[in-house]
């Protein structure tokens, strides 16, 4: 779920202040920029959407009359709105120092939404499966040719997957700790994860048992800032699970917007991994 704030500042979206980090972390920073191909496409495609002053209005009625009785997220599907960028192809080869060939059998998107970020990816992939909770997200995921993985039991498999995508999910899941170890898991030995997160760290779960929104296990992310944020998240958090990091960044977390905004952007720490030696 997406509702930060319009940006008309987008070079910033991807700078660390470097200087106040720890000599490993500043080593594993890597700077992506502004110029993505995939991102400014993604933000024009939410400039047609947002002037669609009809459609805009249909899908605030709609909003409204939903709310009581459906997830937002659920809501989306059923619109088709709302989709999500995260992340393009040419990004995630430059976090994992991939070639532009780079090509692998498996991948998993977790909480893959309508599958928007997951399409972007999935061209260097031969099968890419994806879990997500909202049913009208999942008949979406499996119309684009995902295959749609039970949430309970897509770890399972014996072959492993080669990436493991969990975008925006290990803040908004009630179990994050054990989703990570899953993951690790599931991975084969020289498998790569993805993991993004929201700064500010804000634990919020949509689909939560009983009702408080707040999560079972609690990820130990510490300061207020981005940079201690995502150090204590790559120190307290992914190291001690299993995972090493490859590299890390800032990117921008977007998001189609509505009549009063063209599109909201949350700021992501984005970490590539591998299993630790």
């Amino acid at each position: 779920m997406c509702n930060g704030q319009h940006s008309s500042l987008p070079g910033k979206w991807y700078k660390v202040n470097v200087e106040a980090l720890e000599p490993e972390a500043a080593e594993l920073f890597l700077q992506l920029d502004w110029a993505d191909a995939e991102t400014q496409v993604f933000l024009e495609r939410c400039q047609e959407r947002s002037d669609a002053v009809f459609t805009q209005l249909f899908h605030l009625v709609a909003r409204t009359l939903l709310a009581p009785f459906v997830s937002q997220t659920s809501i989306n599907g059923i619109l088709r709105r709302g989709s999500m960028f995260v992340i393009s192809d040419r990004q995630f080869r430059r976090l994992f120092h991939l070639a532009d060939d780079y090509r692998a059998e498996r991948m998993l998107d977790l909480g893959a939404g309508d599958g928007a970020t997951t399409a972007l990816l999935s061209g260097m992939f031969d099968n890419v499966h994806v879990t997500e909770m909202s049913w009208p997200m999942k008949r979406i995921l499996a119309a684009r040719g995902f295959a749609v993985e039970d949430v309970e039991g897509w770890n399972q498999r014996r072959d492993g997957y080669d990436v493991i995508c969990a975008l925006n999910l290990l803040d908004r899941c009630s179990r994050p700790l054990t989703l990570l170890e899953q993951m690790r898991g599931a991975l084969k030995p020289n498998g790569l994860v993805l993991v993004a997160l929201a700064w500010p760290f804000r634990p919020y779960v949509e689909f939560s048992s009983n009702g408080d929104h707040q999560p079972e296990q609690v990820l130990d992310v510490r300061g207020q800032s981005f940079e201690d944020q995502a150090t204590s998240m790559m120190d307290n958090v992914l190291k001690p699970v299993g995972f090493r990091v490859v590299s890390w960044s800032r990117l921008p977390y977007l998001c189609e917007g509505d009549l009063e905004r063209t599109f909201y952007h949350l700021n992501d720490m984005i970490f590539a991994l591998k299993l630790s030696d």
